[in-house]
């Protein structure tokens, strides 16, 4: 019988050990997972959130399990750190205010916070007593990307749960057996969304999606003959199209926010607000790092192609551009544009404006690859 758990793929060890805790009726106060991005260590969160408000153990189907599926159950809250440099104290003194609130739909509250491994001790010290003794209403997951990242006052007060890394070649080969895809086109869908399963998945399903990254290996082809007015225009673009699923997200959130709002007490309303804000933020991030994955897999590619191992090209769909941005270049430059474009992607983490970010990119492939133009890199 399918349950909250049979999408964990990749992961049988922790499929089975979440579904015993619940079967069981041992489900702690905290939890860490922990493991690589890309491991659906948040994904699992979530299923196991379901596990835990739905009445029948995440049956799938009750308005419960379909709430918290789609990220809009109230009595499930996300966190990232809203700090530059990781969570802030104040943040963390919020989340521990809002435990002791009682729970808006169902008997308890679940709370996911990620990249705790990003927890500074200032904020840890905020954050100890209510990870060691939280409200019996309340249930506590932590991710991060490793058990020794994460200082050890948080970890001695989790039970930890270890997500092990998927190799790409077999996160393709789980994509092609969930959906039916072409070996080439679960390769471009892992590449894009950086390893992740649960990502590619709603890859492969949008058009949308499809048609962006169409539009950035476009953009990558003509480089090499762009000019200055050519390359902002192209950024300017890029980060449009990047933004453009966020319209989707705020009206289906502001819809659902109308349809409770009659039966809802102000403080809940504000709790929704906050926790819609966050989604929308969440989303603008995932979007953008999306961009420059999917530019990092053509850079791969091109550097591929330099280092004589043509087999090796995951978009496959534009061989031919590679080809040509590789004639242009050689091995070296082709691993100073992929270097490039990680510095960009870390930038982008650190909240460094997008249009600044992708200008400044563009310019630096280009400048690399062949030569043209000025760097920009000091903009980054």
């Amino acid at each position: 019988m399918a349950d909250a758990f049979e999408n964990i793929l990749g992961q049988p060890q922790v499929r089975e050990f979440l579904r015993a805790a619940i079967a069981g009726g041992k489900v702690s106060h905290a939890y860490l997972f922990t493991g690589p991005a890309g491991s659906n260590k948040t994904l699992a969160a979530y299923a196991f959130a379901q596990a835990i408000l739905c009445d029948k153990a995440g049956c799938g189907e009750c308005d419960c399990c379909q709430r918290v599926m789609r990220k809009k159950h109230p009595d499930v809250r996300y966190f990232a750190p809203e700090g530059a440099g990781g969570y802030l104290v104040d943040q963390i003194r919020d989340i521990v205010a809002d435990t002791s609130l009682a729970p808006i739909r169902a008997s308890k509250k679940v709370y996911i916070l990620d990249r705790v491994d990003l927890l500074s001790s200032s904020s840890a010290n905020a954050f100890l007593k209510t990870l060691e003794e939280p409200p019996d209403d309340v249930v506590l997951i932590l991710l991060g990307r490793t058990r020794e990242s994460v200082l050890p006052t948080i970890v001695s007060r989790c039970q930890v749960v270890p997500f092990r890394h998927i190799p790409a070649s077999e996160a393709a080969g789980i994509l092609m057996q969930n959906t039916g895809a072409t070996k080439m086109a679960a390769e471009i869908a892992i590449q894009a969304c950086g390893g992740s399963i649960t990502k590619a998945l709603d890859f492969l399903k949008s058009n949308e999606r499809m048609t962006f990254r169409a539009r950035i290996l476009e953009v990558l082809a003509s480089l090499a003959l762009a000019d200055d007015w050519d390359v902002l225009t192209y950024a300017e673009d890029l980060v449009v199209r990047a933004k453009a699923p966020l319209d989707i997200v705020r009206a289906a959130q502001e819809e659902e926010l109308a349809e409770s709002a009659d039966f809802l007490a102000k403080s809940a309303i504000r709790q929704i607000e906050a926790r819609n804000k966050r989604a929308l933020t969440a989303k603008s991030f995932e979007s953008l790092h999306q961009m420059t994955a999917i530019i990092r897999s053509w850079l791969r590619d091109v550097l591929a192609v330099c280092a004589g191992t043509p087999e090796l090209v995951i978009n496959a769909d534009v061989r031919a551009s590679i080809e040509e941005a590789a004639a242009k270049t050689d091995e070296a430059r082709a691993a100073a544009a992929l270097a490039a474009c990680n510095s960009a992607d870390g930038a982008l983490t650190y909240n460094v404006s997008p249009e600044t970010c992708l200008d400044a990119l563009l310019f630096e492939i280009r400048s690399v690859l062949y030569g043209t133009g000025s760097s920009h890199k000091a903009a980054i």
